[in-house]
């Protein structure tokens, strides 16, 4: 697991704030840093995961001087339930007046024959729109504690450790003119659009040349420009920003191609960027090459005001509320959270740390057990983590 520094990250301390609020504690006689954080969890397996990660983020923020003050927020089919939309007012204004958001997951059968104003995804669409958060970060390194889980061979998958930066508000999800019509004959038709502006390009691919600069210097930008215009536009101006970073190693790839290499050779990547749809299905298939889409936080930035942090995984309600979730991805994100967030680098380590002491002691969830292994459910995989945080130096690492 790569340790980047990010002191001197662009995004790592959002602009709403110039320092945290100094809380005296007169027990002790000294002072604690304090941060506001929306939790939502969301459904299916969110509640339990956030539930895991919102104690482990108290311990390692207690053990650096940090104090947490959490605000539960309804989101996505928990709010359809409650509420009747899928992103409420109050959400939205709660989370704008944090200091960082940290999402469960969305979604479940019970809302999928709703209207698309009604569905819990569009929820999370207006949460990222509302908060601009625009540059979407998602490792995916294989630990050496699980490569034996990922599908593809050992040597295919041993030593991978790359990042995906997805442009996030832009693309053809959110492109106009969009909806549903007849043509020229009369038949049904539906339609988007794939727009993208100078402006949204510039600052993806500038993230991007950043994080690669922190990383091996190597990037990769994914587009279609063989048959799209938005394509031919996203590589001229990946090309034009390019120039600002002579020492980085700039490539293209087209994404039916990426598709194929990183299930072929993903070693040949260090950092990609792409723009929202690519961003989106690469990003998935980069996950599995870890093994478990279960272990893969990720963090989406903006210019200035509160990131959002999540782990990749979806809702999967067929096992929520039966203690079978992996919370580690949560657990991540919520590192992913103190480190580009807050700029709390020390209680981030602290938690990724103790992540990897809790495999090397072999806990795992169903979804990464194999045999010689100690098989655990959320809440117990929660409490060993809790033990590693609690140690300042992980004996086992």
């Amino acid at each position: 697991m790569r340790l980047i520094n990010v002191t001197t990250f662009r995004l790592s301390v959002p602009k709403h704030r110039s320092r945290p609020v100094i809380v005296r504690c007169s027990a002790a006689s000294s002072t604690v840093k304090s941060y506001n954080i929306t939790l939502l969890p969301g459904d299916g397996i969110g509640p339990e995961v956030i539930s895991v990660a919102k104690n482990v983020l108290n311990l390692a923020g207690s053990l650096e001087g940090i104090e947490f003050k959490f605000k539960e927020m309804p989101m996505g089919g928990a709010a359809l339930d409650l509420i009747g939309v899928p992103l409420p007012e109050e959400t939205l204004t709660t989370a704008k007046q944090s200091d960082a958001v940290l999402l469960g997951a969305i979604g479940g059968y019970k809302w999928d024959k709703n209207e698309k104003h009604l569905k819990p995804e569009t929820g999370l669409l207006q949460l990222r729109e509302g908060l601009q958060v625009f540059a979407n970060l998602r490792p995916a390194s294989v630990l050496p504690q699980l490569v034996d889980a990922s599908t593809l061979k050992k040597e295919v998958a041993e030593g991978v450790d790359l990042m995906v930066v997805r442009e996030l508000t832009g693309g053809i999800y959110f492109g106009k003119p969009r909806g549903f019509g007849t043509n020229e004959n009369g038949e049904e038709i539906g339609f988007n659009t794939e727009v993208y502006a100078a402006y949204e390009i510039d600052r993806i691919a500038r993230i991007a040349f950043e994080t690669a600069r922190k990383r091996s210097g190597k990037l990769c930008s994914v587009d279609k420009a063989n048959v799209l215009e938005a394509s031919m536009f996203w590589r001229e101006r990946v090309i034009a920003i390019a120039a600002e970073y002579p020492d980085v190693e700039l490539t293209h790839m087209y994404v039916d191609n990426a598709a194929m290499q990183l299930v072929r050779n993903p070693k040949q990547f260090d950092t990609i960027v792409t723009n929202n749809i690519f961003g989106d299905i690469l990003s998935d298939e980069a996950s599995m090459i870890t093994g478990s889409i279960g272990m893969l936080p990720s963090a989406s930035l903006g210019e200035s005001g509160p990131g959002l942090f999540e782990p990749i995984h979806g809702s999967a309600p067929d096992i929520g509320g039966q203690d079978k979730a992996n919370p580690l991805a949560t657990i991540l994100s919520a590192a992913m959270l103190l480190k580009y967030g807050l700029g709390e680098v020390k209680a981030a380590e602290r938690i990724e740390l103790a992540v990897l002491d809790t495999l090397n002691r072999g806990f795992r969830t169903g979804d990464i057990y194999s045999v010689g292994n100690k098989l655990v459910g959320c809440k117990e995989m929660g409490e060993q983590v809790l033990k590693s945080v609690d140690t300042k130096t992980p004996a086992s690492v």
